[in-house]
């Protein structure tokens, strides 16, 4: 007889009990987890069933892993929940490790579920076995390999609740036979963060350094949008400046006198002779800390939800952990009656209006500037347009000259991956449907994840995606050829990319001129199918790159 000391037999399923697959997607039902995202492969046959048994969990199907995860770390990044992907053994996780990545570095809390060999395969030659822990250990803060029914859920709210409390990527290698054998572990409750309760006293000497200043700074960072309304309070007591960091910006309207737009090489240029003159600076949210444009001796004080962030990526002098809305409420109680320096306000009033003033121009009307674009995007959205950024030239064009308010900035703040825009699109569109979803994209974006234009038609994802088509890698083009060498492998081969679109179902236009763009960018808001706008885009060299 075959030997089956290596297998676990399923048993006879009684009331307290459920397969290991059912009780993973109660789990993470108790986590809030409303979608996951992936592509089908037979070693998570299991999980998808049960997927496909219940409502309480939407699986959305995908052209590629990439964009699976991509999709994962942007709902993460949108709601500050957890976003989940599933993938096959093997190449299924290989293809995740981009989207992973970007959650990782962007610290987007992000579960990672990929099926594994049959558990009596584990350690043979058996097709596409890897170890998989091994390859996530660069991109995750945790990754298990479960090897009996009753472990699973254990792995899986521990995974879970490393994720979410420590910002960062989870991962569960799980064997295919496992998913339908019968487990009596029951979810777990999800464990309640407990808040960091803060005395006003402990907030002296916080002040006494905010007091101290002559020339202060804040920077904030995309956690505290929703702050909006308290950071200018707080600006207004202290007499300072604020600036967004990389990806930030959007976050107050241009008419608020101490905003001072972005920091970095897409940012505000006039700003950095100001931001280097800063005695202290507040970083809230943020660990941000673009070399070449900060002050080098300052005291810099930072706010962060979680004291693993502290001192990641900035120096700091100063560091307070907790509930960011409350710490500045209690801040701006502390500097109500605080006398700011008046010819310092002045100096960030005129900052502010030589930058609110400025509007880059193209050459001609045909192709059209980068800038003319993003002005024109600008005119067309409201206060509740969510941006998918991609990666490359059109990004620095977009927070050079972009100066409204909107919901929602999304990108790959860190791993800056080309391809990102329409996966954050796509997964923004899902998870807030109400909103206005707005992608800009390069081509050489678009290209790397153009089969999943039909992912929108599927789910009938009535998105706008802007393309500046300008037949190359810009970016890159323009920085080689500063550095004096040949800009090989930058002209790109593109496709008629609205003929595609079409194909995959879209509404579809090539755009040559401002005023059909501006037209197109108005019908958009009504529309509900797709809409892609494939804009003839003049090959300008952006005027701020820096050397690295």
């Amino acid at each position: 007889m075959p030997s089956n000391e290596n297998q676990i037999d399923p048993i006879q399923q009684l009331p307290n009990s459920s397969t290991v697959a059912e009780t993973i997607i109660e789990q993470l039902h108790l986590w809030g987890v409303k979608r996951i995202y992936g592509v089908v492969g037979d070693a998570i046959f299991g999980l998808l069933d049960a997927i496909a048994k219940q409502n309480k969990i939407r699986f959305i199907s995908v052209k590629h892993e990439s964009v699976a995860a991509m999709m994962a770390s942007a709902e993460a990044k949108l709601t500050g929940n957890i976003g989940v992907c599933i993938a096959q053994m093997g190449p299924g996780l290989a293809n995740l490790i981009n989207g992973l990545g970007d959650a990782y570095l962007d610290k987007a809390p992000v579960l990672a579920i990929t099926g594994q060999s049959p558990l009596k395969k584990i350690g043979t030659p058996y097709k596409q076995l890897i170890n998989q822990q091994q390859l996530m250990q660069a991109i995750s803060g945790y990754s298990e390999l479960v090897v009996h029914p009753d472990v699973a859920v254990v792995a899986l709210a521990k995974g879970i609740h490393t994720a979410v409390s420590m910002n960062t990527v989870a991962h569960l290698s799980i064997p295919t036979d496992l998913f339908e054998h019968i487990t009596y572990a029951q979810p777990h409750q999800p464990v309640k963060k407990k808040p960091v309760f803060h005395r006003p006293e402990q907030f002296d000497e916080t002040v006494s350094i905010m007091e101290s200043a002559t020339s202060p700074m804040m920077m904030v960072g995309n956690q505290t949008r929703t702050l909006n309304p308290e950071i200018q309070k707080l600006a207004a007591h202290w007499g300072s400046g604020i600036v967004t960091a990389y990806g930030a910006i959007g976050m107050f309207a241009n008419d608020f006198p101490f905003y001072l737009g972005g920091i970095g090489e897409g940012g505000n240029p006039n700003v950095t002779p100001l931001f280097k003159q800063a005695d202290v600076i507040l970083a809230i949210g943020t660990s941000w800390w673009p070399a070449g444009f900060s002050p080098v001796a300052t005291k810099i004080i930072q706010i962060q939800d979680n004291e693993m962030k502290i001192g990641e990526g900035m120096p700091t002098d100063h560091g307070i952990t907790g509930s960011i809305r409350s710490i500045i409420t209690i801040l701006n109680e502390k500097l109500q009656f605080h006398t700011p320096n008046e010819e310092w306000i002045n100096q960030i009033c005129g900052c502010h209006q030589m930058w609110s003033l400025k509007k880059e121009s193209g050459n001609s009307p045909s192709p059209i500037s980068p800038s003319s674009i993003v002005n024109a995007i600008e005119r067309n959205i409201t206060k509740e347009t969510i941006i998918a950024l991609d990666e490359g030239d059109s990004t620095l064009w977009f927070m050079e000259n972009f100066k409204t308010q909107c919901r929602a900035i999304l990108l790959s703040q860190n791993w800056r991956t080309m391809g990102f825009g329409l996966p954050a699109a796509l997964s923004a569109k899902l998870t807030m449907p109400e909103n206005q979803v707005i992608c800009i994209t390069g081509d050489g974006g678009l290209g790397m994840v153009l089969a999943d234009l039909l992912t929108a038609t599927r789910y009938k994802l009535p998105i706008t995606v802007v393309v500046f088509n300008n037949g190359k890698l810009q970016m890159e083009k323009n920085k080689m050829t500063f550095k004096g060498l040949i800009a090989e492998g930058t002209d790109i081969t593109n496709p008629d990319f609205a003929a595609l679109a079409k194909a995959c179902g879209w509404e579809a236009h090539i755009v040559k001129d401002e005023n059909e763009l501006e037209k197109l960018l108005q019908l958009a808001q009504t529309k509900q199918v797709p809409m892609l706008l494939d804009i003839q885009t003049a090959q300008d060299v952006y005027p701020n790159y820096q050397s690295e």
